[in-house]
């Protein structure tokens, strides 16, 4: 694998969190352009994001309906137009909520904005031959390994009402190639996803060679497991765990544990590691060049299921009676370093239950592992000293003990903000961070953990952008174990919050005396 750069430091902010008072999300556009020159400014190397494939179920960006497609809410319709594939009347016509402003409304952006990007194709159709009709064939002819397959799931679902591809037709869920995109039922709608995922990929890929040109590198995230009700189980079927009728026999999740006391029960289809060895892991290969081609850095979410996973039958309706069985291990990552000859630089998520199996196939490829600072047992391990002082042992999740290669971080965005857990706090253990940290005002104590984590020997660090600006709990991006509204709906309603009360200058002044 190919190690990561040492002293970087950085922040964690998805784009459909972006203010833009134009829609009902966060886009690829003016704000995006402007959060990269901010973090330029303010002398951070990384962007890390969620992932930028399209939301499904519960608008979660780890249930896809394709785990190499971009989403296309993220479109910016202002570039859009200026490409001339939207008019005036067009944009005159889009207006989403004005509560959209702090939450996103995937309700509203599926009934409104699938239209306007509709309008946009039929007139990007319209255009004779040139230099813009040629690039997109370009796209569609270099990704047609997943396009193809991609486009045809989701035109094939539209005709069918949005059902998941295990209750269409017989026919059309036995996939194969037999399939006819150019049926009158779906022709058009094949063209149009052919047409989101260009304008997708070329707004993007803008936007990375923009933040790269500033010295900016996008961490992006890969869940290790995809959605059943997805283009990739549908299009290959054979390295699923299903039966004949195409439904999932077993499905992953996670046993009780700090989040819930019945486990999570994600749902997604398990893999059929033999299968993928035999074949040298192709799908998983062609998935990471595609990612790479959006991101820098790769996080790879659930790590320890390449060692071992939570196995739960589909029948369960809790993740409590599942067992571990093994994953494909070291012979995975000996097949990517075989197909990448220079190396992909990957972030190991190695939280969670972590057994000594899992740290060995994690440290025998130099994978960065993450240390969070709200997992450290606050309390249980201190002790008293002159009735006053308190002390803290050795535990991996403080920053003075965090090694070189590891990115530490305040919390992810499964946790809550620091500010809403450390109010949240029993008393004692909140005075335990006080007094860890040395300070006693709320505020003070953000930055006082912000300046440990910097001042650690990580080689990489990043803050998500609410806990930089000490946002609560209504800024939590998502409750695990839970399927609700609010999570992932959360939006910054301005960028000049980062520079309030001198955020950015202290994250500057911080970044600089930490050598970051």
């Amino acid at each position: 694998m190919k190690e990561l750069q040492n002293r970087q430091s950085g922040i964690l902010f998805h784009p459909s969190c972006f203010p833009n008072d134009r829609d009902a999300i966060g886009t690829l556009g003016d704000s995006a352009y402007a959060f990269v020159d901010w973090l330029a400014d303010r002398g951070q190397k990384l962007w890390q994001i969620l992932p930028l494939n399209p939301t499904g179920y519960g608008d979660s960006p780890y249930a896809s309906f394709s785990a190499f497609a971009g989403n296309p809410y993220l479109i910016d319709l202002i570039r859009l137009h200026k490409a001339g594939d939207l008019v005036d009347e067009d944009l005159a016509g889009y207006r989403p909520p004005a509560s959209s402003a702090a939450s996103v409304h995937f309700g509203w952006l599926y009934d409104n904005k699938y239209s306007i990007l509709l309008k946009a194709f039929e007139r990007f159709t319209l255009k004779g031959k040139g230099k813009r009709k040629i690039a997109f064939e370009k796209f569609c002819e270099t990704n047609a390994e997943w396009l193809e397959d991609y486009s045809l799931f989701m035109a094939i679902k539209c005709s069918h009402g949005g059902k998941p591809w295990g209750e269409w037709d017989k026919d059309l869920r036995d996939y194969g190639k037999k399939i006819n995109p150019d049926q009158d039922i779906i022709k058009e709608d094949y063209e149009f996803q052919r047409y989101l995922q260009w304008i997708f990929f070329e707004q993007w890929l803008q936007l990375r060679k923009y933040a790269n040109g500033k010295g900016i590198k996008i961490i992006g995230d890969m869940p290790i497991f995809v959605a059943y009700d997805s283009s990739d189980v549908w299009a290959h079927q054979n390295l699923f765990f299903l039966d004949e009728s195409g439904h999932s026999t077993v499905e992953a999740g996670v046993p009780p544990d700090y989040f819930s006391e019945t486990g999570q029960l994600w749902g997604n289809p398990l893999y059929k590691w033999d299968t993928m060895k035999k074949n040298g892991y192709t799908w998983w290969v062609s998935r990471i060049k595609t990612l790479l081609k959006l991101c820098d850095i790769v996080r790879i979410d659930h790590f320890r299921a390449f060692s071992q996973y939570w196995e739960v039958r589909a029948a369960e309706e809790t993740a409590i009676n599942g067992t571990w069985v093994d994953g494909p291990g070291e012979s995975f990552f000996i097949a990517l370093n075989g197909a990448f000859e220079d190396g992909i630089p990957i972030i190991a998520e190695d939280l969670g239950l972590i057994t000594p199996d899992v740290e060995k196939l994690r440290d025998d490829f130099s994978l960065p592992g993450m240390k969070i600072f709200e997992f450290a047992p606050w309390g249980s391990e201190f002790f008293e000293k002159d009735g006053t002082q308190f002390e803290f042992k050795v535990h991996r999740y403080l920053p003075e003990n965090y090694p070189k290669n590891c990115v530490g971080y305040l919390g992810t965005h499964d946790n809550d903000t620091f500010s809403s857990w450390y109010r949240k706090l029993p008393d004692k253990q909140r005075e335990h961070v006080k007094a860890y940290l040395g300070e006693q005002d709320e505020r003070v104590v953000l930055w006082a953990a912000i300046e440990r984590l910097w001042n650690s020997d990580a080689n990489m660090v990043v803050a998500s952008v609410q806990d930089l600006l000490g946002l609560g709990e209504e800024a939590r991006l998502n409750t695990p174990g839970t399927c609700g509204t609010h999570n992932w709906s959360w939006r910054l309603e301005s960028l000049d919050a980062l520079d309030e009360h001198e955020v950015g200058a202290k994250l500057e002044s911080i970044t600089r005396e930490s050598g970051r």
